[in-house]
């Protein structure tokens, strides 16, 4: 036990590590963009003195070093700062924000809070399927059924999100009007309501995670089949179906909890393209908006919550899959 809490330790802290360096590179990034917020704001006839003057205003003209130790410290206190076009708008109005968040956490919060709502629809329906189908594909494999949804995950996988988005948008939305095209969501909402503007986008996510997900169990299920203990546990007379998942399938747990945390981690990560095309009001919609309108600090939060949900999910899986697999803690 001794031994598993600290490899637990180890990997946390190298989480952490990772996410310093992480935060280097997104602010180096993000401040290396082409364009500029203060010409954005004012438009091509801007003068020098006003660009100037917005410059001071928002810290702009810091040295780069400055700024990323300020906006570190602020994200350590868990503030990350106020975008800057609501400063710029309490410039000109003399408005104020009141909470000890700052506007950027403001923004982001309700967008955050979508996204892991349509990230649960998505993971709830596409985990057990994807594990389901990828067990019945092991066990029968090289049949049709197994040779048509290989054929299936390999058409998802190698199909666009954008892509599939539209051609179920056409399908159900247009041809079928069953679902609205574009999800609108909003804070009153009820459950039933918000699951039914979520549907098109979470059924896009989930073509494009069952896929991987199924694949990678059935993968590693038949890797395991030709091991002495299957074949021992076949010439007891076990049925196939125990075979897999008595045997086989819990043996074959590190290599699928890892494809599901990368996948849970798209979820949140990789929604940017499915949420811009639904419209769907998440952080990722968020964050293209803001690389057009060259809104640094939300730009960097989000590029941050990013980073940090896929490391943390990465974690997760390595720490489950050391307790799922003793021999991971003894690579001896």
């Amino acid at each position: 036990m001794a031994g598993l809490i600290r490899i637990i330790i180890q990997r946390l802290l190298l989480g952490l590590v990772t996410l310093l360096v992480v935060s280097v590179i997104i602010f180096t990034a993000v401040n290396m963009l082409p364009g500029d917020f203060a010409e954005a704001i004012l438009g091509q006839g801007a003068t020098p003195e006003a660009v100037a003057g917005i410059r001071e205003e928002l810290g702009l003209n810091k040295h780069p070093v400055i700024r990323y130790f300020e906006w570190l410290a602020g994200v350590l206190r868990g503030d990350f700062g106020t975008s800057m076009s609501q400063a710029l708008f309490q410039s000109y109005t003399g408005t104020s924000t009141s909470s000890g968040l700052g506007t950027v956490a403001e923004q982001i919060a309700p967008r955050f809070g979508n996204t892991i709502f349509l990230a649960t629809v998505t993971a709830t329906v596409a985990v057990p399927l994807a594990i389901t189908l990828g067990i019945l594909t092991a066990l029968y494999r090289n049949s049709v059924f197994d040779r048509a949804m290989n054929i299936t995950t390999l058409t998802s996988i190698s199909s666009p999100e954008f892509f599939l988005a539209y051609i179920v948008m056409l399908f159900l939305a247009t041809l079928n009007p069953l679902f609205p095209p574009v999800s609108s969501i909003y804070a009153d909402m009820s459950f039933a309501e918000r699951l039914e503007k979520t549907v098109l986008p979470a059924l896009t996510l989930t073509l494009v995670i069952t896929a991987h997900m199924m694949r990678m169990t059935r993968a590693a299920i038949i890797n395991l089949l030709a091991s002495p203990y299957i074949e021992m546990a076949r010439l007891k007379g076990l049925s196939p179906m125990r075979v897999i998942v008595k045997h086989a399938l819990p043996n074959a747990l590190a290599p699928i909890i890892n494809v599901v945390a990368l996948n849970l981690a798209y979820l949140i990560t990789g929604v940017v393209v499915v949420e811009v095309v639904f419209v769907y009001p998440g952080i990722g919609q968020l964050f293209v908006d803001s690389v057009i309108n060259r809104d640094i600090p939300v730009v960097q939060a989000c590029c941050l919550i990013f980073a940090a949900a896929y490391i943390l999910l990465n974690l997760l899986a390595d720490i489950l899959s050391i307790i799922s697999n003793p021999r991971l803690r003894h690579p001896k």
